[in-house]
């Protein structure tokens, strides 16, 4: 396999990248931006080897524990566990959440052979063991995968009495029309209404 073929497969593991894409990819760094994928390759490099979990949360950072585990000024006692960085970075978006985050590296998928040791079950049951936190906020996604995942972590935590188990809200969209709403999702804003 030549230069050009390991680069179409290289940027063929991108999620969502096939080989036509793959090779537009590589095409257009190699033809038109060079300076572009000498600054992608540096950037990768770096991130390859500089970018670890962090030891408190799982998230990706460059230190040992993250800023947000080292914030000072976050709620110790709320924890949000999410399935991936990208989750955490989206709730963090929304500005509403001051709490700490667990984040699990993915979800239970029996078929994809994912069990509780493969998304850090452990590691979460020994987080909450040390007693500071008061609410586990489980954000996981509304896929069967994501239930089954926000089940088990329920379940695990359900004995302790000092710990509240929420679940994120799910429901109507803002801005949306509720003719155009699917009916499970219809359903689910009803039983959940406040």
């Amino acid at each position: 396999m030549n230069d050009l073929d390991n680069l179409i497969e290289g940027l063929r593991r991108l999620p969502g990248v096939g080989i036509k894409s793959a090779q537009r990819m590589a095409y257009h760094l190699l033809q038109h931006d060079r300076d572009g994928a000498h600054r992608l390759a540096e950037a990768l490099e770096k991130a390859v080897n500089s970018v670890q979990h962090c030891e408190r949360c799982h998230t990706f950072s460059e230190q040992p524990v993250c800023p947000t585990c080292l914030n000072p000024a976050r709620d110790a006692q709320q924890l949000c566990v999410v399935e991936t960085p990208s989750d955490q970075a989206a709730v963090e978006r929304t500005g509403s959440y001051r709490g700490r985050y667990f984040v699990l590296m993915g979800r239970l998928s029996p078929l994809d052979g994912k069990s509780v040791r493969d998304i850090g079950l452990p590691a979460l049951i020994k987080r909450i063991q040390e007693g500071e936190i008061r609410e586990l906020i489980v954000a996981t996604s509304f896929t069967a995968e994501g239930e089954v995942t926000a089940h088990i972590i329920s379940e695990a935590f359900k004995n302790i009495p000092a710990l509240s188990i929420t679940r994120l809200a799910r429901g109507v969209p803002v801005g949306s029309e509720l003719e155009y709403v699917d009916i499970s999702t219809i359903a689910h804003a009803l039983r959940d209404r406040r």
